[in-house]
């Protein structure tokens, strides 16, 4: 799925229109929010109207058409503007770009280990698992000062659509064991790329370069079973 919010990550407020709307719910032509997925929570925020206002609070993707939940029973018409929570997609942005660092740490330095589940929270923290059955916690422990080095270095991250068949051919590129981003209608998928460090793909929000995170702690390495570590992360804001 192609989203707006991909292309345009800075545009928090947007003025566009309803295509279709039952009571509570609308979909519009053009959307800035990004609907969640990957571990990544939805954008909280608004939709206004002439003479009115709902929070918007989640989202279904229905026949091809991305619904807007709203707070209020109202049935929107016409002209909107789409607001989102900067604050709460910075937290998310920043998040998500600290998971692909640990990730690519991860995979690196244990022999390619693949991810089993992630979930960032409001509270800006994150967990990730990992399958890597031979793992010494404290390794994993100390990955926290290379994380950390990499945000400071400021890297710029570059993002591109690649065929399917492309991104399963490449080694790596695909990371998750059970997830992977939904292809475009054309049959790419979108990747993201730390600049010289690592390329995954993946269908979230991101920061445009590493150095807009503050720095992260890491909190926690759980044994979850025989073969998966949790790597619990926390941003130091």
């Amino acid at each position: 799925m192609h989203l707006y919010c991909h292309d345009h990550p800075e545009t928090l407020s947007l003025g566009t229109e309803v295509v279709d709307a039952r009571p509570g719910r609308v979909a519009l032509a053009q959307s800035p929010f990004y609907p969640g997925g990957g571990g990544q929570l939805a954008d909280r925020g608004l939709l206004r109207w002439k003479g009115g206002e709902a929070k918007v609070t989640g989202f279904e993707l229905s026949a091809g058409k991305l619904w807007h939940l709203l707070d209020a029973p109202d049935e929107v018409a016409g002209a909107v503007e789409a607001v989102v929570d900067p604050h709460f997609r910075r937290r998310m942005r920043q998040l998500h770009t600290d998971t692909h660092i640990l990730n690519a740490l991860v995979f690196q330095a244990f022999d390619g280990a693949l991810v089993t589940g992630v979930q960032m929270a409001d509270d800006g923290t994150a967990r990730m698992d990992f399958d890597v059955p031979a793992a010494d916690n404290d390794r994993l422990r100390a990955l926290e000062g290379p994380i950390n080095d990499l945000i400071r270095q400021d890297i710029p991250l570059r993002f591109v659509y690649v065929p399917m068949h492309e991104a399963q051919a490449e080694h790596g590129l695909i990371r998750s064991r059970s997830v992977a981003p939904p292809p475009t209608p054309d049959g790419r998928i979108r990747v993201v790329e730390i600049v010289g460090l690592d390329r995954q793909a993946c269908g979230g929000t991101h920061l445009a370069s590493t150095g807009g995170s503050p720095s992260i702690r890491i909190l926690k390495v759980d044994n979850k079973g025989r073969h998966n570590r949790r790597v619990r992360i926390a941003l130091t804001e």
